[in-house]
């Protein structure tokens, strides 16, 4: 392992040269334990990590050498000094910033490369580029048919420099129709960084860019607007559970009545629909329900089921149809993420078991539920044993069938665990 020696009047700077030869060189040092944290494969530093930053007058850099308390060398990170994430470390060498640009562009390269088979006729669509997990933090690139939206969620990110390699990438490889940057303001507010301009990255028509488009997930198409919608549009990555949601129905024989929980845009309600006989898509947002009656009317002829959209609170209509004896053969949970951080865990658990046991309390014997989290402070532990609590007071018997993530096109890395956001449970319930 090279060292690197902490900045003292005596001691070297990250790039060797002694203090009193040569400019001071600006760099972060990380407690020990951060340290070895990031040693096994941890790619992030956070401000509560930090026992120095070293800039010597200078405004922040993009990048930054981050060492140990000793002067070794952990590696070069993007520097984000308003985030509680400080540091994004994209290299494990000393580099700078056109050795970062080439880094940038072979990893997005390569990330594209192993997204290629799965792009099909059928599913034109995919995320091709899941930040951490394909070596480039805080890059998040999503396909849509011939419109791709990018995220750059890091301040070291927000230059000129790493959009280019972006757009070069992107235009040679997969010849977009529109190319979109679509910030998280939640995100750039974190990160200290102004409002993104709205307007198009790349546009084939320049004069009348394409925002909106049609795409395709397992042979359903799906409405697209880059001006619309929640995070970079739609969930791709609950892609390969839609299908496998009416499998099961298939496989299990309940292929009578199906209910979807938060909905959203109509996944599984319509995956649903090509095997059901009835469904009932509920989601407290009007306007993604409006788009999911576009998305049915689209996919009509496809379609066996009726299907009815909802508008209401999830717990509230859960509570009231149990209570009043509504039956399914299918229920669906897909929430939002109720624990964005390990503070709110207890009352996200609490929420996960509500949910699960009105469902269980609605569920025809031998029905099929699927429960889903999205929140990577949620562990599998805590999933099933909010649902093995609420079957303990519904008195049902619930059989495992299978447990699954995210699509491939979201990889979890082992040393990453943040990058096994999803989990989602598919049982039998007697």
């Amino acid at each position: 392992m090279r060292q690197i020696k902490k900045s003292t009047a005596k001691k070297q700077q990250p790039d060797g040269a002694p203090a009193q030869h040569g400019p001071q060189v600006p760099h972060a040092v990380l407690s020990r334990r951060a340290a070895d944290r990031l040693n096994t494969g941890h790619l992030w530093g956070y401000t509560s990590d930090l026992v120095a930053v070293e800039l010597f007058g200078q405004e922040p850099p993009n990048l930054l050498p981050v060492t140990d308390e000793r002067g070794f060398l952990v590696g070069t990170g993007l520097y984000s000094p308003e985030s509680q994430i400080a540091l994004r470390i994209v290299s494990r060498e000393l580099i700078g910033e056109q050795e970062w640009l080439a880094l940038l562009e072979s990893r997005l390269r390569a990330a594209i490369e192993r997204r290629k088979s799965e792009l099909t006729v059928e599913n034109d669509s995919c995320r091709l580029c899941f930040s951490e997990a394909d070596e480039l933090p805080g890059v998040v690139i999503d396909k849509y048919a011939d419109l791709i939206v990018l995220q750059l969620l890091a301040r070291g990110l927000d230059n000129a420099e790493v959009r280019k390699v972006c757009l070069e990438v992107l235009t040679e490889r997969l010849k977009p129709v529109t190319i979109v940057e679509r910030p998280d303001p939640r995100i750039r507010e974190l990160e200290g960084l102004a409002p993104a301009s709205l307007e198009p990255l790349y546009a084939k028509n320049a004069r009348k860019p394409k925002l909106s488009t049609n795409f395709h997930v397992n042979g359903l198409q799906f409405e697209f607007d880059a001006n619309a919608g929640q995070k970079t549009g739609a969930f791709l990555d609950q892609h390969a559970n839609y299908l496998a949601a009416s499998e099961w129905a298939k496989l299990v024989g309940a292929t009578g009545r199906a209910l979807d929980i938060c909905t959203y845009q109509g996944g599984f309600a319509l995956h649903l629909a090509r095997v059901m006989k009835e469904v009932i898509g509920v989601d407290s947002s009007h306007a993604s329900l409006e788009i999911a009656e576009r998305n049915l009317a689209t996919n009509r002829e496809q379609l066996t089921a009726h299907v009815e959209w909802v508008a209401a609170d999830a717990f509230e209509l859960l509570r009231e149809w149990a209570r009043t004896g509504e039956r399914f053969d299918v229920i669906i949970l897909d929430p939002p993420a109720f624990a964005k951080s390990k503070r709110a865990v207890e009352g996200a658990l609490r929420g996960y078991k509500e949910l699960n046991l009105r469902a269980l309390q609605m569920l025809n014997p031998g029905g099929l539920l699927v429960t889903c989290t999205c929140s990577h402070h949620i562990t599998w532990t805590d999933l099933e044993a909010s649902l093995a609590s609420a079957a303990s007071d519904a008195g049902r018997r619930v059989r495992l069938l299978e447990r699954r993530g995210a699509a491939l096109d979201h990889p979890v890395i082992f040393n990453l665990p943040e990058t096994e956001y999803l989990k989602a449970i598919f049982c039998q319930v007697d």
